[in-house]
């Protein structure tokens, strides 16, 4: 039997909407002596077949063979096909006459935008990446440091006013997410897109990395290498929406196929695209298969799920009367919900080792939690609310700061609930949002000292760390895709003492059990003080599950030095400063508690032992235990 074809298993699979390697079966499989098999699901059709490079585009000389199986399956064998060459399927509907020229849904390779076809292409590559292989899935652990950078390829650095290649941007982004500490990198989605200004958003080829940055085998490449550096990397996917193109999944078929074809349930108001039927089991299959295509070909560590929030909600961004109830009258899109579910089963069972992470924006609950708890099943979500909340505290007038403390606290109330990741990411630094850094009150220096602040309230606050490329420097202007970074800001005292300090942040976290073992657990985080408004002094302490020494995390956010600060502390014995984010080589003025401080025996807090330190202007103190007992 041709092995592009499903066999029963495959086809039992496909459509109850749980087969995950949908890929080893349909769309464009070279043959070792020549030729290619094809295999593309069109249901509707009422002919299909495969025109390309080799056939001139002929509609008559590749026709494929609807499978008798029922699954709308159509297969067949182009002799003259080769590999590098471009194709398409030319599908004729039963409905309405229409004639249409579509990419492979299942295409791993596509020609470079605005061209829109197919390319023959094979997967071969021999890695070099075992000894992360062996070892990831303690570098994903949930017990695991994790500081994210978060990239888009294409305008992060650039040559000569070109993009980077893959393999380019391999080399140059590990050199630099080495020299600064990060544990992961995450893409902003590379999953082919025929507009560059979607960033990725809206995808076409769920299979395919874009071609604006090179071959499969040069993203393969940029992965392996990242890996030999000890670094994860991450993928934004987009199972939440796709463009109206015409080449690409959008009425595929003559039908509305992939896309439900009422507009309430099937057309996005907000990003004027198609939303996936998930309630047809064949599309769940082709989603979950799409996620486990990138962790199991591109040896991905991770899945960064993009707009859960727009899938779980039918009346997501509707207004009354634009949207359809769920068979229980409610507002909950039960099929999404399944989908989710169907997905994190498969990722954990097929991929252990790997993750998936949540951009959910409400209160929806237990994302984080097992599917057999009633949860959706994602490793981590995105805690959008602890990065509104922080963000709106910032904003504020220093003076104004103690009538919003609870801004800065109210995140604990809920920290455990959710495995949770702290995301600073591109949403934050487009559409008129300013970057971070002028999101800050005050003068220049004191907008430095805020993001220092900020940055080193993320670092210790318990959850994994998520910073998108620009913030580590505090870049003036907000991101725009259509150039790179600007790199020469960091030769400047402010932005490149920020820098430093992240990279120093990074290391202190690394190294340091206590800010990372317990981030999901309330058992890793005890206030020390949590109350003190009028000074807009914020301390805590964290802790390791292994033993290994607390740490304690001072905050003084106002301008206002705080000498003779007193705060208890659950050691006896000599404390230090690690970070002091005000220090002379962050760009601070070098304010703080250099020398070793000596617990005293007097209560404070509730403890019996206390620091008496001195805050620096604007700042995070972290400090730990020189000896305890």
């Amino acid at each position: 039997m041709n092995h592009s074809i499903l066999d029963a298993q495959d086809a039992y699979l496909f459509q109850e909407g749980t087969h995950a390697r949908l890929y080893d079966k349909l769309g464009c499989r070279l043959r070792e002596g020549g030729g290619a098999d094809f295999a593309v699901w069109a249901p509707n059709a009422a002919s299909v077949s495969v025109i390309g490079d080799w056939n001139y585009w002929s509609g008559d000389a590749d026709p494929l063979t609807l499978q008798p199986d029922g699954t709308g399956v159509w297969h067949g064998f182009a002799p003259h096909a080769a590999h590098g060459q471009a194709y398409k399927y030319r599908i004729h509907s039963r409905h309405n006459g229409y004639t249409v020229e579509k990419a492979d849904p299942f295409a791993i390779y596509a020609e470079h935008a605005p061209a829109t076809a197919s390319r023959v292409w094979a997967l071969d590559y021999a890695w070099n990446d075992s000894a992360w292989m062996a070892e990831r899935a303690k570098r994903n652990a949930l017990d695991a440091p994790m500081s994210v950078y978060e990239v888009h390829p294409g305008s992060w650095r650039r040559q000569g006013g070109e993009f980077l290649g893959y393999r380019e941007l391999a080399h140059q982004l590990a050199d630099y997410a080495t020299q600064m500490g990060f544990t992961h990198v995450e893409l902003m989605p590379v999953t082919e897109h025929p507009f560059y200004g979607s960033w990725g958003y809206q995808t076409t080829g769920y299979f395919a990395p874009t071609s604006r940055y090179g071959t499969p085998q040069d993203f393969m490449y940029f992965v392996d290498h990242m890996h030999q550096r000890g670094i994860g990397v991450l993928l934004d996917w987009v199972p939440s929406h796709f463009p109206t193109d015409e080449h690409g999944l959008s009425y595929f078929d003559g039908t509305h196929l992939f896309e439900h074809a009422d507009p309430r349930q099937g057309f996005h108001p907000e990003w004027n695209s198609s939303i996936f039927n998930y309630g047809r089991n064949e599309v769940r299959s082709f989603l979950v298969s799409s996620g486990l295509f990138w962790l199991d070909k591109y040896h991905l560590d991770g899945l960064r799920v993009d707009a859960v929030a727009s899938m779980l909600y039918l009346d997501y961004a509707r207004k009354d009367g634009e949207w359809i109830p769920n068979r229980e009258g409610g507002r909950e899109n039960l099929e999404a919900i399944d989908f989710l579910q169907t997905l994190n089963r498969a990722v954990y069972r097929e991929q252990p080792g790997t993750l998936t992470i949540a951009e959910e924006s409400t209160s929806w609950p237990r994302v984080s939690r097992p599917t057999d708890m009633g949860g959706l099943g994602f490793g981590m979500k995105w805690n959008m609310g602890w990065m509104h909340d922080s963000l709106a505290y910032m904003k504020q007038e220093p003076v104004h700061r103690k009538y919003h403390h609870h801004q800065l606290t109210f995140s604990l109330v809920y920290a455990f609930t959710e495995n949770f990741m702290l995301p600073l990411s591109h949403d934050e630094v487009v559409h008129g949002k300013g970057s971070l850094i002028n999101k800050m009150p005050g003068d220049p220096w004191q907008q430095f000292a805020n993001l220092r602040a900020l940055l080193g309230l993320m670092w210790t606050h318990p959850g994994k760390k998520l910073l998108f490329m620009g913030g580590e420097f505090g870049q003036r202007r907000e991101w725009a895709h259509d150039g790179e970074l600007d790199w020469g800001a960091t030769s400047d005292e402010g932005h490149g003492g920020l820098q430093r300090l992240v990279a120093r942040l990074n290391a202190v976290y690394r190294e340091t059990p206590a800010l990372y073992q317990l981030d999901f657990s309330p058992a890793g985080f005890e206030w020390v003080d949590a109350d003190d408004a009028e000074q807009s002094v914020f301390a805590f302490l964290r802790k390791s599950a292994d033993g290994s020494p607390p740490v304690l995390v001072v905050l003084n956010m106002t301008p206002v030095p705080r000498y003779n600060q007193l705060l208890g502390v659950p050691h006896a014995g000599v404390w230090r400063e690690i970070v002091n984010s005000d220090a002379v080589e962050f760009g601070g003025s070098g304010m703080g508690n250099p020398d070793d401080i000596e617990a005293a025996p007097v209560r404070a807090h509730g403890r019996r032992q206390t620091l008496c330190l001195t805050l620096p202007p604007l700042s995070v103190l972290i400090l730990e235990p020189a000896t305890h007992g």
